[in-house]
């Protein structure tokens, strides 16, 4: 379960990294770039949260 939070916690950092990097770049490509890796990131990390949910969920079942 630690490697599952760890991950998480990696996701979130590079997710709000991309989202600073878009903020401050002044060529729209690149903004256009690190938006869609942002929402990638953010969408990865949700799954993470999902599957932690489940993990812990079905811990409280046995």
């Amino acid at each position: 379960m630690q490697d599952m939070l760890t991950h998480l916690e990696k996701l979130r950092t590079d997710a709000a990294e991309c989202a600073l990097i878009r903020d401050l770049a002044t060529d729209i490509r690149k903004r256009e770039l690190f938006t869609k890796l942002a929402e990638h990131l953010a969408a990865l990390a949700a799954e993470v949260e999902k599957a932690i949910a489940a993990a812990r969920k079905g811990d409280e079942a046995v």
